[in-house]
């Protein structure tokens, strides 16, 4: 996705914010005329925009929502997302989840397209947006929740960090090559999963014992997903617990363990695959490198997760030329 876009108008202000991120409703803040700008760019699913703009609001209702998820049933297999704002000038408002945030010039602010939420900025106002599937994200979704509407690493030197790279990140993307851009993106987006981590650390008493576990096993699959011997059984064996107290660790995650490795197998082979540096590597080859060494059995898996064969999305991704 590649988006350069002006208005001069209100309603092709709509048209492009809802064509830069997902269906938005947007609301005039002020009489007269309006202005706006976004420069949007995907790196293989991490979208970064910036956005300058005249007062207004955006909204993200249960509507369009729904509406979303009726495309996604129709189109095949998507991803929720979240977004990080990083706010540059002027001054606004994020509602999401019953809590309320003050945007203001440095600050980090999470939020989740899966449901509704408010932005409103009351003067001119530009801003970076990372977009990124939930996916990319190694903490409980639910426990994510607690983050949005809030200030994300305010209070720590990650924070300023995280910020600090957002800025220059968004500078310098549109000038490096492809394979440097996907992979300047996705350490953005792996740094902001850090701050997460280190924001939820800080609440409350901490992560429960069952957390701290669920991190760990985790933390486990991601550091063996090559090993095509990875399953339910060897992972609670590692951890000296049983098969069915693994299973219920996981419950209330949204997945099974045999769905967490199989989707993050997938992922880590979505992006060899997208990744110009890799072209002349065998699909085969790829799908072994994580795990799935039968070629047939990747095939279905990666087709019926991202709706399309290795080869083809390989193709789809990088021009005919790919292998």
């Amino acid at each position: 996705m590649l988006l350069e876009g002006t208005a001069s108008d209100f309603d092709s202000w709509q048209s492009l914010v809802s064509g830069s991120f997902v269906p938005l409703d947007t609301e005039p803040q002020r009489r007269g005329g309006f202005n706006g700008r976004i420069s949007a760019r995907d790196y293989d699913s991490v979208v970064m925009s910036y956005i300058n703009a005249n007062p207004h609001a955006v909204l993200r209702t249960p509507g369009l929502i729904s509406q979303g998820a009726s495309a996604q049933d129709t189109a095949g297999p998507t991803s929720s997302y979240y977004k990080v704002s990083l706010q540059l000038q002027g001054y606004g408002l994020l509602i999401q989840d019953g809590r309320e945030m003050a945007l203001s010039p440095g600050s980090l602010a999470i939020y989740d397209t899966s449901r509704p939420y408010t932005l409103s900025f009351d003067s001119d106002f530009s801003s970076y947006v990372m977009m990124f599937p939930q996916a990319r994200v190694n903490l409980p979704r639910g426990t994510v929740e607690q983050l949005t509407a809030t200030p994300i690493g305010a209070d720590h030197q990650l924070g300023g960090l995280a910020a600090q790279l957002i800025t220059q990140a968004g500078a310098m993307l549109p000038t490096l090559s492809r394979s440097v851009s996907v992979r300047l993106a996705g350490n953005v987006v792996d740094l902001l999963t850090t701050v997460m981590a280190d924001e939820l650390s800080e609440a409350g008493d901490g992560p429960d014992e069952r957390q701290r576990l669920w991190s760990d096993i985790t933390a486990y699959i991601e550091a063996n997903l090559a090993d095509p011997q990875l399953s339910p059984s060897t992972i609670a064996a590692a951890h000296f617990i049983s098969v069915r107290t693994l299973h219920q660790i996981f419950e209330g995650s949204g997945e099974t363990v045999a769905g967490d490795i199989r989707r993050r197998r997938i992922e880590r082979c979505r992006q060899d695959l997208a990744d110009p540096l890799q072209r002349q590597v065998p699909v085969a080859a790829i799908g072994a490198r994580w795990g799935l060494g039968d070629p047939a059995h990747f095939s279905r898996l990666f087709r019926g997760a991202v709706g399309q064969p290795p080869a083809g999305y390989r193709r789809s991704t990088l021009g005919s030329s790919a292998s």
